[in-house]
């Protein structure tokens, strides 16, 4: 529906002329006929008024259905960081009604779920700042460190507190309710990340039990199972044989970018940076465009830790080049943080 044909019925459920309507944007009663009628649009800074006039949304004005709803919520979390207040309460409160009447509650049940996490990760950002400088004036107190865990992800000696015991308990529910659901073809997905958290906590037995379990599915990426039981090793503490294993794999995915990439993360995890770098890169390079930046993102990492600033800033480049000539993006947030972090390494060189 034309945005002139929307403004002229809900002026009429208003019971509202346009004289009125035009008094109270201060405007002439001639440019609200213009734009009932089609001739002209209102000015861009005038809809969030009209709006209000009207007690809806500037997205409800333009007629959006769910679907373009969605997309365009969707769109401002990628491109938009932080999200105005308003903004967020408006998208919060449309998701929740929506969950009510959509045919995609997985679809609205995720966007709430990236509307609280980029809040969150806009607050976490100013936590690490703040919780830092506490820490540089008051080094000797410990009340900012569990902080800067949280912002971060910092690590804790305390077993209690950086175990995953929780979130593997979800796991392990997801993926039975996933088979009754599903017991012709369940999902493999949950077992990865399943046993993840298994291996970072050091759960070998029970991460041996789920890899079996995800070696009977159906699968399109058989070279994870030798990814899983090199890492296994490693958990075991067993360095010897996790890289005859990873010896193995090579045999038969060189050539292949995500088994490339799952490599170089291997390398990374031992401290193994040469390595993880010439493998990230080989990963980068093999892969068919557009690519995603993760190996990048990953050689970019490597080289500040070991102090190589100029090489990590360097890399940064070759991210916004993926950014703006694979995937058109020049004013997404996510362009703007490689930017900040690029600037960042580039301070550094200086000293």
């Amino acid at each position: 529906m034309e945005l002139g044909n929307v403004i002229k019925k809900m002026r009429f459920r208003a019971s509202m002329t346009q004289e009125q309507l035009a008094e109270k944007l201060g405007i002439s009663p001639q440019s609200v006929s213009k734009w009932e009628n089609d001739i002209s649009m209102p000015d861009i800074a005038l809809l969030p008024e009209i709006a209000e006039i009207f007690g809806v949304s500037v997205d409800e004005l333009f007629g959006l259905n769910e679907s373009e709803k969605l997309r365009r919520i969707e769109n401002r979390l990628e491109f938009e960081e932080p999200l105005p207040g308003d903004v967020f309460w408006e998208y919060e409160e449309y998701l929740k009604t929506a969950l009510e009447k959509s045919e995609d509650k997985a679809k609205v049940y995720s966007l709430l779920a990236h509307l609280y996490h980029h809040r969150m990760e806009t607050d976490a950002k100013k936590v690490s700042q703040y919780a830092r400088e506490s820490m540089k004036l008051a080094p000797e107190k410990k009340d900012c460190q569990w902080l800067l865990d949280k912002a971060e992800g910092a690590s804790v000696w305390d077993w209690n507190i950086g175990n995953h015991a929780k979130v593997i308990a979800f796991y392990q529910e997801l993926i039975e309710t996933d088979k009754k659901a599903n017991p012709d073809k369940p999902t493999y997905l949950p077992h990865f990340w399943l046993m993840d958290n298994l291996i970072a906590d050091h759960r070998t037995e029970e991460a041996k039990e789920v890899l079996e379990d995800f070696s009977k599915l159906q699968k399109n990426r058989e070279f994870m199972i030798l990814i899983y039981k090199a890492n296994i090793a490693l958990a075991e503490f067993d360095e010897k044989k996790a890289d005859g294993i990873m010896d193995e794999a090579f045999a038969s995915y060189c050539d292949d970018p995500g088994f490339l990439f799952e490599a170089a993360q291997y390398y990374a995890k031992k401290g193994v940076y040469e390595r993880a770098i010439e493998l990230y890169d080989a990963s980068y390079e093999k892969d068919e465009k557009p690519r995603f930046v993760d190996a990048l993102q990953g050689i970019t990492t490597i080289y500040e830790i070991q102090g190589k600033y100029q090489e990590a800033a360097d890399t940064c480049g070759r991210i916004l080049d993926n950014l703006r000539d694979e995937w058109n993006l020049t004013e997404e947030a996510m362009v703007k943080e490689v930017e900040r972090e690029k600037a960042r390494l580039l301070d550094k060189v200086k000293g």
